[in-house]
């Protein structure tokens, strides 16, 4: 598939914040920050900013973005109407806890509102996974581990990014770091395990199969198009095997490892966390485009049988 960088942006950004306020949900309710303290009205303001910036990115990879509202209408059978559904009814405890926290009034809802806020995050990123995961036609991505991966991340993400927050704000909160190594290695291993299935499957179908031959071999004699299509663009990306490889090492080092290491030295050698988190941040960031363009390039569509693929 054609890795769209308005994709990579939402997917990235968007799983980010949401992870982000989940964390800052949690920290909340558990009575760690404040709701009348501005390092949790600030960390709560950039996972919003985070999340939006996503969800304004996913409509620049629409046709006609003006009728993205649309979508939202096919909540009974889609994915994607259901994460878009998800997403601004997670605005509204959002809206409200803000409000709260920027007026600094207390009325007690502020724990259930911070539930809401999380339920809504983990809501809206597993329906962002699985818009991928119920497309049949693309066998990389029909898997049950696909929006447990985006899970993962995201809490992974967001933990570095609530550690790197809570750093700047002068706070230290060694439980959330913590669960932020968990998330990490948690993410290393769904990741390995998907790496490791996508490269055992030879694919489902072949060309012979789709014209009802069973098993026979056949081979294309003439191509279906003199010039390239919508479809063979879109559809038909493909990177080199050794370039996937070394890409994927270098994301789940950037991505994982680095983060892992910087985080455990500082919480080990009871450190100040800025610069640890800091860098934990920046390389987590460059993994993770790695990563999700990886997710895309590496995504095979049964359409591209038609113009010649052996499998799909």
């Amino acid at each position: 598939m054609h890795p769209a960088y308005s994709v990579i942006l939402f997917t990235t950004s968007s799983g980010a914040g949401y992870g982000l306020l989940f964390w800052v949900s949690i920290a909340l309710m558990a009575g760690d920050m404040s709701h009348t303290h501005w390092s949790f009205f600030f960390t709560f303001a950039l996972a919003v900013a985070l999340i939006t910036v996503g969800l304004l990115a996913s409509t620049f990879h629409l046709g006609h973005p003006e009728r993205a509202w649309r979508a939202l209408s096919q909540w009974r059978s889609s994915w994607l109407s259901r994460e878009g559904v998800a997403a601004l009814a997670t605005y509204l405890p959002v809206g409200l806890l803000g409000l709260l926290s920027l007026l600094k009034i207390t009325t007690g809802a502020e724990p259930f509102l911070a539930l809401l806020c999380a339920l809504g995050a983990v809501a809206t990123v597993w329906c962002t996974g699985m818009i991928y995961a119920s497309l049949r036609t693309i066998k990389e991505w029909n898997l049950t581990l696909v929006p447990v991966i985006y899970l993962a991340l995201g809490a992974a993400s967001g933990g570095l990014l609530m550690g790197l927050m809570t750093s700047i704000l002068g706070g230290q909160n060694h439980w959330q770091g913590a669960a932020t190594l968990l998330a990490l290695g948690v993410a290393l291993v769904l990741k390995l395990v998907y790496y490791r299935h996508i490269d055992s499957d030879d694919g489902t179908y072949t060309a012979a199969q789709a014209l009802g031959m069973g098993t026979k071999g056949i081979r294309q004699i003439d191509p279906p198009h003199t010039r390239p299509n919508y479809v063979m663009r879109e559809m038909g990306y493909d990177v080199a095997r050794r370039h996937a490889l070394r890409l994927r090492w270098l994301g789940l080092l950037c991505l994982v490892a680095v983060p892992l290491t910087l985080i455990s030295l500082g919480i080990l050698a009871d450190l100040p966390m800025l610069l640890p988190y800091l860098f934990a941040v920046m390389a987590a960031g460059i993994g993770l485009m790695l990563e999700r363009w990886l997710f895309f390039a590496e995504a095979t569509h049964v359409a591209m049988l038609y113009y010649g693929a052996p499998r799909a």
